[in-house]
């Protein structure tokens, strides 16, 4: 904490004691046309379009989105440079995500939850279901792409403007609006077993000093399974990994009266391993799962009076998503048993069943439909010069999953009495009638539900002239309540459901917030801006947030800047509110093995998390210096250094924390096991591992960013756009609890999942009628996990390079045809060991697509 607030001070004094020290401001735009978008987000002070600003803003507008082929933010956001491990999508769906159907966007790597998402500049409502249990986001599929006027990437901590959350960055979505006649635009595309669709709308119409525009979007997507791309065989031995089939297997493993645990006596001899009988569940995965999107935006302003305007928007979405895990995995803590005299009983003895896996009843599939609905309204204008703005909104995201008696949720009272019955037989590997599986199965439900209601008045103009300028300020209050629930079905809390993660959470909170900033002209082309904010949360407490930055304009062709801030993440609302949610993880239980071998074999355990009211607020520190410079006519130069200290950093107490603290004891209340197998072991079976959230982590991030623009030079006789935005993770240094309480420091960069480069290229070329755009999109090599198995050796997952390309055609009257590729050349994911977690299967899919070349046709008509 010393570092923390020393390196605060000394860089605080630092940028004030600079522009004390400098003489009139002339605003300098290296990108003329584009200066005006980038100046949206990151500052609450209207500036003259050709302010450069000092903080790194990305921007892309909607030609650009056109151009890239993209029908998703979740697909545009994978490709971002300055989107790192956090940012995940609907690829690798199943029946154990916590948040199936969702994405979100995790900028610098530092989690979904460190990156703030607004629409027009205002916050809406998080999903009603967060990910891995306790991590609340803003799911990007709710907006649909259709819509979007432009994106808007600060790069840069801006909690002194936004508030929580805002600790990597800020992704700002600018809805389309004042659209005047109609658009309607269709794409189709498809890659090997794989197809989506998309269908959009605009219409607009404008009035005397007013504008109502209207826009429809509709898209879907086939599933595509694992076995499609044969990324289906978790044991990976004899590629240096880990077997990391189940345990669970089919068919099963039982316990006899003596405590021996035994294989079913027709497991196949190399499906044994510990005792036990393998099952490979991985054909059953889905890649990416099928699904459906609708949306319906209204945007409209009508001036009232000559000084006063009404604006408002209403959103709403219905999506649709499919989630599928493989058949229902049972262990000795479902505590089924087959009696002696059960017909199929080749055991001729009372015996437990220690592992075993309902395959006749099928793959557990859950449909999953959210909707959400968002409205904006509000009245601005302006009085003696000064810009002023009133709204108010209420957004709502409601998410229900479902899965029927069909779709292989299985009940284990229901399962034992069927055994008990002589009905069902779990020996072998026999189909169970229908009947009797029908008798098994249930139907499941879980609720989830998101509230945001906010108030928000700001005023902005200019203070007062200096000889250098005028000095502009903006000021705001704001209010906002919010509110999330998420309930599992009853069954999952009495016990009843297996093998699936259950997650309950129910809190609520109300801020109050104040804000100000200013913009001041100093001597010699410097400009100051300082921003403050004030934020009282009703759980936690409050908390300020100071940032300073400086731009300097050297001259024509060379600006450099700087900006420093401190910043915040208020405790999730699932961190709080979480009551018992369970979360599956592999553990090899070696206490446990050292008694029993039937201990032996990883397998995934349950750890059970529940809240913490006592939670605090993490705190940042961000700083970033950089430079645009502008050689020659057409060139554009960027080259930032960024740096993010995270601390009070809220975690989920490591699992292998938890195993090693408590799990050697037979009466741990942290780690419950069932009563010892044979009576002479001191231990039994692993049941749950219970756990919480504390402040207990520190992360200290840093790159560079590198961005080259290059426009309007002549090739072929037509015209050359290049591009070029480049990231370099130089340091991602994690603190947290090791095996004991004393923390442990990490230097991810570099590691799994935590690639140093990252890059983006696209060149655009225009004759005439015609028009050619080709990307290319670099993921760099980084480490595989080395230390999991004890077979293991170091290795490194290769780099993974995309090339998209598209060609259009804007000849036909009022309509512009467009047909493309991603992934042209049809690279396949570089192999990986994986975590042993999530990455199971022979790549990381967190960092890379295995969709394949994926072809598409698209077709805009304007009238």
């Amino acid at each position: 904490m010393e570092k923390f607030t020393l390196r605060r001070n000394v860089l605080a004094s630092a940028i004030l004691a600079a522009a004390a020290t400098t003489t009139p401001q002339t605003l300098f735009a290296a990108e003329k046309g584009a200066i005006e978008e980038v100046t949206v987000v990151g500052s609450r002070i209207s500036r003259n379009s050709e302010f450069e600003n000092a903080t790194p803003v990305q921007v892309m507008d909607r030609e650009s989105i056109e151009k890239s082929g993209y029908t998703n933010l979740q697909q545009l956001f994978e490709k971002n440079p300055a989107a790192g491990n956090g940012t995940f999508s609907t690829r690798g769906n199943n029946q154990d995500s916590t948040a199936n159907g969702a994405a979100a966007v995790s900028l610098r790597g530092m989690g979904a939850d460190a990156t703030l998402v607004l629409v027009n500049g205002k916050r809406v409502a998080i999903s009603s279901f967060a990910e891995s249990i306790s991590t609340n986001f803003v799911d990007i599929n709710s907006i649909p792409l259709a819509a979007v006027e432009r994106v808007e990437i600060l790069k840069d901590g801006a909690s002194a403007i936004y508030g929580s959350d805002a600790v990597a960055g800020v992704v700002n979505l600018v809805l389309r609006k004042d659209f005047e006649g109609t658009e309607v635009s269709m794409d189709y595309g498809s890659a090997e077993d794989y197809s989506q669709r998309s269908f959009s709308a605009v219409w607009g119409i404008n009035g005397e000093n007013s504008n109502f525009t209207v826009i429809l979007d509709h898209s879907a997507n086939t599933r595509l399974t694992s076995s499609e791309r044969g990324l289906d065989n978790p044991n990976l031995d004899s590629r240096g990994g880990d077997d990391n089939r189940s345990s669970r297997g089919f068919p099963g493993s039982f316990t006899l009266g003596d405590g021996t645990t035994v294989p079913d006596p027709s497991c196949p001899e190399e499906r044994i391993d510990k005792g036990v009988c393998l099952y490979n569940y991985g054909p059953w995965n889905l890649l990416t799962p099928e699904s459906e999107r609708t949306g319906l935006l209204m945007l409209g302003h009508s001036q009232l009076t000559e000084s006063v305007e009404f604006f408002s928007e209403i959103a709403v979405q219905h999506n649709t998503s499919v989630a599928q895990g493989a058949p229902t995995p049972l262990d000795d803590k479902a505590n089924l048993y087959v009696l002696a005299d059960h017909p199929n009983n080749p055991f001729g003895e009372d015996v437990k069943i220690y592992r075993y896996r309902t395959v006749d009843a099928g793959a557990r599939q859950w449909d999953i439909e959210t909707d959400n609905l968002r409205g904006v309204f509000g009245l601005r204008g302006t009085i003696a010069e000064w810009n002023w703005e009133a709204s108010v909104q209420r957004s709502r995201s409601e998410s229900t999953q479902t899965g029927d008696s069909s779709q292989g949720w299985v009940r284990t009272d229901l399962l034992q009495q069927e055994i008990n019955a002589g009905r069902y037989n779990p020996f072998g590997t026999v189909q169970n009638p229908d009947s009797v599986i029908d008798a098994i199965s249930t139907n499941l439900v879980r609720q989830g539900k998101s509230e945001f209601t906010g108030y928000d008045f700001s005023i902005s103009g200019d203070l007062f002239q200096t000889q250098n300028g005028s000095i502009a300020m903006a000021t705001g209050l704001e209010y906002r309540e919010e509110k999330i629930s998420d309930i599992p079905d009853d069954q999952f809390q009495r016990g009843l459901i297996f093998g699936t993660e259950s997650v309950f959470a129910k809190a609520s909170r109300d801020i109050t917030s104040a804000y100000i900033e200013f913009a001041i002209p100093l001597p010699a082309n410097f400009e100051l801006s300082l921003a403050g904010r004030y934020d009282d949360y009703s759980d936690f407490g409050d908390t300020t947030n100071p940032m300073a930055s400086l731009l300097w304009t050297a001259n024509e062709k060379l600006s450099l800047r700087a900006s420093w801030g401190t910043g915040f993440r208020a405790p999730s609302l699932a961190q709080v509110g979480l009551g018992p949610s369970q979360k599956s993880l592999f553990i090899e239980d070696s206490y446990g093995c050292a008694v029993n071998d039937a201990f032996c074999a990883r397998t995934d355990y349950t750890v059970v998390f529940t809240g913490n009211t006592d939670l605090e607020a993490e705190e940042s520190e961000s700083f970033n210096i950089g430079a645009v410079f502008e050689p020659m006519e057409g060139l554009q130069l960027s080259l930032d250094y960024w740096n993010i200290i995270q601390e009070n950093k809220i975690e989920a107490e490591p699992a292998r924390y938890l195993y090693d603290k408590y799990c050697d004891s037979q009466d741990s209340l942290i780690c419950d096991r069932a009563d010892p197998l044979k009576p002479d072991d001191t231990l039994g079976a692993i049941q749950d591992i219970y756990g919480t959230y504390r402040n207990i982590g520190e992360q200290d991030v840093s790159g560079i960013d590198f961005t080259a623009v290059y426009s309007g030079l002549a090739l072929a006789g037509g015209e050359l756009g290049l591009r070029l935005d480049y990231s370099y993770l130089a340091e991602f240094e994690r603190v947290g609890l090791g095996s004991t309480e004393d923390p442990i420091t990490e230097d991810l960069a570099g590691e799994y999942e935590y690639p140093q480069h990252r890059w983006m290229a696209t060149a655009d070329w225009t004759l005439d009628n015609f028009g050619l755009t080709a990307g290319i999109n670099y993921i760099g090599e980084f480490e595989d996990i080395p230390d999991v198995g004890a077979s293991r050796t170091d290795r490194t997952v290769d780099s993974f390079m995309t090339i998209n390309f598209q060609a259009r055609y804007t000849g036909f009257n009022n309509m512009v045809v467009s047909l493309g590729a991603e992934n042209l050349f049809d690279e396949e994911p570089p192999f990986a060991i994986g975590d042993g977690e999530d990455d199971l299967y022979g790549y990381v899919q967190s960092q890379h697509d295995p969709r394949g070349r994926f072809i598409y046709g698209k077709m805009t008509y304007n009238f």
